[in-house]
């Protein structure tokens, strides 16, 4: 999650005496306004309960009235400040720090504490009904919805409720998973608009994981509707014959043999994103995105028209960020003024290893840059659990205490601050693992066919076996 203070406001409490508050924006969006003194508050509160040696530097207290420019000045520190205690593996997860969202969340919407219908979608499009509090966190709802469903409790962790936009061409845009700092009903009502739903949909990428699923009924169906589901809307590639198979399966009501039989096909679970615009193998390039398999996909159009394809596997990427800037929108005149609107840019970028003693930074340019990270990590998070002997049952529980933590072998590819810019004059790396083997480049015949589309295009044939200092 990207947290930012892009701009304050100058507002009148209920006295009528007026205070600068600070607008606190997730991934570009509005979450909460709030004033530095509950922002102060909070840190006191971080401080009281972890000490100050893990608290950020906090913007002191001034005792006269602050300048515009000072005003800004610490609406630059208090960004830094949130930045720095989200990306925390402790403060960033603590039950201080994401309370303290969700009630800023609530304050600011307006939105009173009540029992409410909230509607969850699931990827057929049907529509699951539940009783709620606006109040309620991402994981009551959840829960909320798995026990409407009758979802064992023990398969809870297997799924999330991820934000999506509905678009006009019947697709949809992920916009993002649904985090513990937030409340799903203040969240979708202060969209304001049709176009945006919850959706529940399974949260992990190893597809092992499937046998456990299903192995329940309900389980089974959900993981039957979204396989359904991403082969509708192209997110799974099928060939005629396979199409003829996987027609005859559902005609016979064989649920898990249509998921065994989607399983061997190509961007099985995986994760499409809207096209954005990369760097990589030139700048300029049009691109589709999908993750999963432990790696991001590319789907890559060249200003010379050629089509290529080809994976970057996360065991290979040495580190990612995101990082955002300011757009002016120019309202339609070729010189936009100061006081124009700003789009925010959003940019993720991963250092990968293209061949034994060779790192290069590869940049996609999308609005879902933060998503796209996130499911980065997901993956590393999974691989590091299952490496260690560990369940998916198991993370997903640590994760809800606010305990999940990295071990000092993991520091390799673990995100880095969201804001630093990547270096190209950095040090290069020069501790390579011999086992790496070379990433090679070849194009793709640009066929409509998704039976054409061949498979290994550029990405090295690493197999995971751990990753440590060893490997980087």
């Amino acid at each position: 999650m990207h947290f930012s203070i892009p701009e304050t406001e100058v507002r009148s409490d209920e006295n009528g005496s007026t205070y600068v508050a600070y607008n606190i924006h997730v991934n570009g969006v509005l979450h909460c306004r709030v004033r530095y003194s509950h922002l102060l508050g909070l840190h006191e509160q971080i401080k009281k309960e972890y000490g100050n040696n893990v608290v950020p530097a906090f913007p002191p207290k001034k005792i006269f009235t602050l300048t515009p420019a000072e005003v800004d000045q610490r609406r630059e520190q208090l960004e830094k400040y949130m930045q720095a205690v989200r990306q925390d593996p402790i403060l960033g997860s603590s039950e201080v720090f994401n309370s303290f969202l969700r009630k800023a969340q609530q304050e600011t919407q307006q939105i009173p504490t009540e029992e409410v219908q909230l509607e969850i979608y699931l990827s057929n499009g049907q529509k699951v009904k539940v009783n709620i509090l606006t109040s309620d966190q991402t994981e009551d709802v959840l829960e909320a919805v798995a026990s409407k469903l009758d979802l064992p409790d023990e398969l809870v962790g297997y799924f999330s409720l991820f934000l999506i936009q509905e678009r006009g061409d019947g697709g949809c845009t992920y916009v993002r998973k649904l985090q513990e700092f937030e409340l799903p009903y203040v969240s979708i009502t202060s969209l304001h608009s049709p176009d945006y739903r919850i959706v529940l949909r399974k949260s992990y990428w190893d597809t092992a994981y499937d046998s456990d699923v299903m192995d329940d009924r309900v389980g089974l169906n959900l993981l039957y509707a979204q396989t359904v589901s991403d082969i509708e809307r192209g997110w799974i590639l099928v060939n005629k014959e396979q199409h003829r198979q996987l027609k005859s399966l559902q005609e016979k009501g064989s649920k898990k043999e249509f998921i065994r039989l989607a399983q061997t096909l190509k961007y099985y679970g995986y994760i499409k994103f809207d096209p954005c615009i990369t760097d990589f193998p030139e700048k300029g390039c049009h691109v589709i995105v999908g993750a999963g398999n432990n790696e991001l996909n590319f789907h890559v159009k060249l200003p010379s028209e050629q089509m290529k394809e080809g994976s970057f596997k996360v065991t290979r990427m040495r580190c990612w960020r995101v990082t955002s800037s300011q757009v002016p929108v120019a309202n339609g005149t070729a010189n936009p003024s100061s006081s124009s609107k700003c789009d925010v840019k959003l940019e993720l970028a991963f250092e990968y290893l293209m061949s034994k003693d060779r790192l290069q930074w590869v940049t996609i340019t999308s609005p879902q840059a933060i998503m796209m990270s996130i499911c980065l990590q997901s993956m590393v998070d999974e691989l590091m659990v299952k490496k260690s002997g560990g369940s998916i049952k198991k993370m997903q529980k640590k994760r809800l205490n606010g305990t999940f933590q990295r071990s000092d072998s993991q520091q390799a590819v673990k995100s880095p601050p969201l804001l630093d810019s990547p270096d190209p004059s950095r040090e290069q790396v020069v501790k390579l693992s011999t086992k790496l083997s070379s990433v090679s480049l070849r194009g793709l015949s640009s066929s409509n066919s998704a039976s054409d589309i061949s498979g290994n295009d550029f990405h090295g044939n690493y197999a995971f076996e751990g990753i440590g200092d060893d490997d980087l």
